[in-house]
């Protein structure tokens, strides 16, 4: 992303579906996603997600999937969902090609305004998979603390897709907003 780039945000909707499972798959699983540092194609294979669960997605109340586009072309994507008084992030993905151009922080930064100022909620969390250290230490440099909470990873679900590994789990990270001004 060069700075003379024009970048803008919007929600999506249905008929960027596909577009968004395009994105996600390209990011995260295969060769595609080998060409940027965020690929889980070491630890996971299968889908990363699919059609019904981003529609799922788009018509829950409280939910959002956010879309940043870069010269008018889809590049990055994440969904945020308001639980009470905090907000989920997940579902980020940003095109291979512009993985380290910014594109990810600036998308992030637009999801988190958005839980505080539209939904006021006073923290975001998310859930990484706790192998993920280059992962989890870009969130930490963005104000995410690890909490030292663990999920099980859901072995046998393959929407999130077919472990190659005995060893996986989420780790709850957190962003806490006070004190972070508009």
């Amino acid at each position: 992303m060069t700075s003379d780039s024009a970048l803008f945000f919007r929600a999506a909707a249905q008929a960027d579906v596909d577009a968004v499972v395009a994105l996600v798959e390209s990011a995260y699983r295969g060769d595609s996603g080998r060409r940027g540092w965020t690929t889980e194609s070491d630890l996971l294979d299968g889908r990363r997600t699919d059609a019904e669960l981003v529609s799922e997605l788009l018509m829950s109340p409280d939910s959002a999937v956010l879309l940043a586009f870069v010269d008018g072309v889809l590049r990055a994507c994440c969904h945020v969902e308001r639980h009470d008084d905090s907000a989920y992030f997940g579902m980020f993905a940003v095109d291979p090609s512009y993985q380290g151009s910014g594109l990810g922080k600036q998308l992030l930064a637009e999801a988190e305004r958005m839980a505080r100022e539209t939904w006021h909620c006073r923290a975001m969390h998310m859930t990484v998979i706790d192998l993920r250290s280059e992962l989890i230490a870009w969130y930490e440099r963005r104000g995410y603390h690890r909490t030292g909470q663990y999920k099980p990873f859901p072995y046998g679900d393959e929407r999130f897709g077919i472990p190659r590994r005995e060893d996986l789990r989420f780790e709850l990270l957190i962003k806490d907003f006070s004190g972070v001004t508009s």
